[in-house]
């Protein structure tokens, strides 16, 4: 079922978004990297997508702003925030806004597992908080 499975990684910092993107490619997945928040939403990905993990903050669209901006769109695709920068306003933000996940960088592969297969098999409507 993971190979069924899309999830799109987006982060500015290159270092996070290749080694996110090797180690859930390591475990089966299917991954797309996104520079932005933008990239993301300009590809064709962006309907086929199961599972979002973005970080929170970015040049020009925060992944607060792309998770709201993906709602908007009508989709629930289930998102997991990463950040280097844990205030808990923004956590709290997230998670009342449906967040599966809010992790701090650095993150273990085992908690990002975790997040992921929760936001997986809760599909869609994942929503925690």
């Amino acid at each position: 079922m993971r190979e069924f499975a899309v999830i799109a990684v987006i982060d500015d910092d290159v270092s996070i978004r290749v080694a996110t993107d090797s180690f859930l490619r390591s475990r089966g997945y299917t991954v797309y990297a996104f520079e932005s928040a933008e990239e993301f939403l300009r590809s064709p990905q962006l309907h086929e997508t199961a599972c979002v993990i973005t970080d929170v903050r970015m040049p020009t669209m925060s992944g607060i702003e792309l998770q709201t901006r993906v709602r908007a769109s009508g989709r629930s695709v289930p998102f997991i925030f990463i950040t280097a920068f844990p205030e808990k306003s923004v956590r709290l933000r997230a998670m009342k806004s449906g967040a599966t996940c809010f992790l701090t960088k650095p993150f273990d592969g085992p908690t990002l597992m975790s997040c992921v297969e929760t936001a997986l098999r809760k599909g869609p409507d994942a929503t925690s908080g």
